[in-house]
């Protein structure tokens, strides 16, 4: 995967010229997985694409955060840390 990340990044540098990328991963519903599988998001950015571009991606979109307004219960259950019986 990190091979393909780098590929796609070296794409995006030259169709695009960012001044730089977040890239990352959430694994499990604590860390904000909501979909369970493997991922990875890169995301070019541009000096001035936001406001306040520290805190990563976290405030990128805000509008699109839908399932922020859902309470834990209302959420997906963690199925990726799901620990054995013992």
């Amino acid at each position: 995967m990190l091979d393909l990340l780098t590929r796609v990044k070296n794409h995006l540098q030259d169709e695009l010229n960012p001044q730089g990328f977040n890239v990352g991963f959430n694994e499990g519903f604590a860390a904000g997985q909501t979909v369970m599988h493997t991922n990875i998001q890169l995301i070019p950015r541009f000096k001035g694409d936001v406001a306040e571009p520290r805190g990563g991606i976290r405030w990128l979109f805000p509008e699109k955060a839908v399932f922020w307004d859902k309470k834990p219960e209302e959420a997906a259950p963690d199925i990726g840390n799901t620990k054995p019986a013992q």
